[in-house]
């Protein structure tokens, strides 16, 4: 057992213990005393295991606002495939005499949410690309009539069960089979040339379907004190209120009332812009269809974006419908839900636990339960396509995350979608911690009453950052050892390897006991990686990780691989003693013999040694007793005599353990001895007395433990 290492540290948690700087009683007792009177919901999955790790009311059910969208996309991306593109079918019935074409022109629409400004700069490029393909017959007229298939929906279109102010917000838009500008228009305006004068109004884009009542008045200064009112049926904008004379110009961008009669407008407004005269003849006969042309506005993976990262309602409810059009037989709220059911039950989660009534999440009576949500974030991490899922959402910077988490230092380290709506508050997605593993997380904050919105979400972001940086403790470390390992891609040979990154940590600084098991063990949830300072063990396990590391990214499994127990992350795992268990596993080391050297047979006494933590000693998941072990060593004087003399050989690079006096442990200290042609015996450790890593002479070191020290083991590092 080597005494550098604080073997015992006495830390004992509760059982709502989480994280290192994150535990369930804190993140509640955060939450009460910056949101008081609000309902906190936590749940914490391993993706790689599928258990819940923690949770805070996870059976409950919230309203996940926004964060519902992510069961819209879900069970998207489960049904249909990554190529998948709504469509807009154009069909010319009718006939062409010379530069006229006399007919029908049926548009069928279904569920396009892109023909729009959002994925190209005109929102006018695919009602334009259609007009260009009538232009491509040679057709300049069109006698006839437009007839606007919106059968591929059914049922209300419009969304329900939404408060009543959502409708007249531009997130709170109409929805139809077909769509344009996200069924929004944008009223821009500004004061008059002089006080008392109505504002000047515009429309955009103005395609002579939306009609604005100017009642908004000039008046002095800067001041903003501006109303408006949508009629409920009609797109008819009231704009009321004042505008003070020294303000520059405002927008507002509203919903306008019946999609697809916007669509009619559009859809004419680009005949007209691309030379295209259309004359009304609402007799002429039906015909023959003579052409068919197919459009798409972007493809699935962008409308996840869309929904995922900029949370935009629009595209949700067109999903959710499409969903159901593509696979349940109807394009309705129904059908989607049809669809999510199926979806649900098919992922062995059940669909009780969700109760949906839209597919964005701005119905109040959306309810779902934090641990089945995070059930089904981490069996779509493990869905054939969950790495376009994950990768659908936002992150710090990013989409709805642009203004959130930004004091993260590596952003890249989480994705998460947000949610809100009145009174409800919400982040789900997933945390990626240095071990390997994904997170799924959901937070929920439910009855926040007056607790301001900005409190709400700085609550959660703060929780979230803190779950990030507990189960990423120390990721510089990673970071740096990636460097190393990089620099020294030119060194070959794991003697020269071991002398090149154990020269590289000179005079890092000593600290006793600095690694634990991060967030997965209570026992120390110290972190996993860590080269601020090392104690005499973790110097050489984080140089010899780095020797035998094939490439950067495998460097955190080899060095957990060294420190535990076929690489099982945990306190009954770690090779607490050196040579019994470090050594003697023998998969990285192994026992040099040397002239001259002895045996002695100690017991180490593992068993009281996790007694003291309240924990049975186990072997291969068996409860194990104390067993004698040899240890071999080379007895002081000798092994004095032996790192006086220069040594004559290849450079090499050994592990050395300095046997205890103690019957109760195997080893007190460790190293790396350097051997090099022509010199006596160098050791490099990390020291308590020097407070750094340092090289020495072995004989010195071994002159000043003289009383105190029996003997040395020298030990090999074997080739991976």
């Amino acid at each position: 057992m080597v005494k550098c290492r604080r073997l015992v540290s006495v830390l004992l948690f509760a059982s709502a213990s989480l994280f290192a700087d994150f535990n369930l009683d804190s993140a509640q007792a955060f939450v009460d005393s910056i949101v008081p009177g609000s309902r906190y919901g936590l749940s914490v999955r391993s993706v790689k295991t599928g258990k819940e790790l923690f949770n805070i009311r996870g059976t409950e059910k919230f309203t996940p606002a926004s964060t519902l969208k992510t069961l819209t996309t879900a069970t998207a991306v489960h049904f249909l495939p990554l190529d998948y593109e709504p469509k807009t079918e154009m069909a010319l019935n009718g006939s062409v005499r010379k530069n006229v074409f006399w007919g029908t022109v049926n548009i069928r629409g279904e569920g396009d949410p892109n023909i729009s400004g959002r994925y190209y700069a005109d929102p006018f490029y695919v009602l334009n690309s259609m007009a260009d393909s009538i232009r491509s017959l040679g057709v300049d007229t069109i006698r006839g009539k437009i007839e606007l298939d919106s059968s591929y929906y059914t049922g209300p279109w419009k969304a329900e069960h939404w408060r009543k102010n959502f409708y007249n917000a531009w997130y709170g838009a109409e929805i139809a089979p077909l769509e344009f500008n996200d069924n929004c228009t944008m009223i821009r305006f500004k004061p008059g040339e002089n006080e008392g004068d109505t504002a000047i109004v515009s429309i955009l884009p103005d395609v002579g379907y939306v009609t604005v009542k100017n009642e908004l008045v000039t008046v002095a200064g800067k001041k903003k004190k501006w109303t408006y009112a949508i009629d409920s049926v009609k797109s008819e904008i009231t704009l009321g209120g004042t505008i003070g004379i020294g303000v520059d110009s405002a927008h507002l961008v509203l919903p306008i009332r019946n999609p697809v009669g916007y669509f009619n407008a559009a859809m004419r407004h680009a005949f007209k812009e691309r030379g295209i005269v259309y004359q009304e003849n609402l007799d002429v006969p039906q015909g023959i269809q003579i052409r068919k042309f197919v459009y798409s506005g972007a493809p699935f993976l962008s409308i996840l974006d869309e929904i995922n990262q900029r949370s935009q309602n629009l595209h949700a409810e067109t999903l959710f419908r499409n969903l159901g059009a593509q696979k349940g037989g109807e394009g309705s709220v129904e059908g989607g839900k049809k669809m999510e059911r199926k979806f649900l039950t098919e992922m062995g989660i059940n669909p009780d636990d969700f109760e949906v009534w839209d597919g964005c999440g701005l119905s109040p009576k959306n309810k779902l339960k934090p641990s089945v949500e995070t059930q089904l974030l981490a069996k779509m991490a493990r869905h054939p396509k969950g790495e376009f899922y994950i990768n659908s959402f936002a992150s710090p910077g990013v989409g709805t995350g642009g203004k959130r988490m930004l004091e993260l230092k590596y952003p890249w380290l989480t994705h998460f979608k947000t949610g809100f709506i009145g009174e409800a508050h919400a982040l789900v997605g997933y945390v990626f911690p240095m071990d390997g593993d994904t997170l799924s997380v959901a937070m929920y904050l439910n009855d926040t009453g007056k607790n301001p919105d900005a409190t709400c979400k700085d609550v959660l972001d703060t929780l979230w950052m803190r779950l990030v940086a507990s189960t990423n403790d120390n990721y510089a470390s990673l970071m740096e050892m990636k460097r190393l390992w990089l620099d020294a891609q030119n060194v070959k040979g794991l003697p020269a390897r071991l002398e090149y990154f154990s020269r590289a940590m000179f005079n890092k600084p000593y600290l006793l006991g600095p690694m634990g098991e991060s967030y997965l063990d209570s026992i120390e949830n110290k972190p996993l990686v860590y080269m601020d300072s090392v104690d005499c063990v973790t110097f050489v396990e984080h140089t010899l990780a780095m020797a035998l590391a094939t490439n950067e990214d495998s460097l955190f499994s080899v060095l957990q691989r060294i420190r535990y127990f076929n690489g099982k992350i945990g306190y009954t795992t770690r090779k607490h003693y050196l040579l019994a268990d470090w050594v003697g596993e023998g998969k990285f080391a192994r026992v040099l013999p040397m002239p001259g050297d002895t045996t002695i047979v100690r017991t180490m006494p593992k068993t009281d040694f996790f007694k003291a933590k309240k924990l049975k000693y186990m072997v291969n998941g068996q409860v194990a007793k104390d067993s004698p072990m040899e240890i071999r060593y080379l007895p002081y004087a000798k092994a004095l005599d032996w790192s006086s003399q220069v040594y004559e050989g290849p450079m090499k690079v050994l592990g050395i353990a300095f046997i205890g006096k103690s019957e109760k442990i195997d080893a007190t200290h460790t190293g790396f001895v350097v051997l090099k042609p022509g010199e006596a015996p160098k050791l490099r450790h990390a020291s308590s007395l020097k407070k750094k890593v340092v090289e020495q002479p072995l004989a010195e070191y071994i002159t000043s433990r003289k009383g105190k020290l029996p003997g040395i083991t020298l030990f090999e590092f074997l080739p991976q």
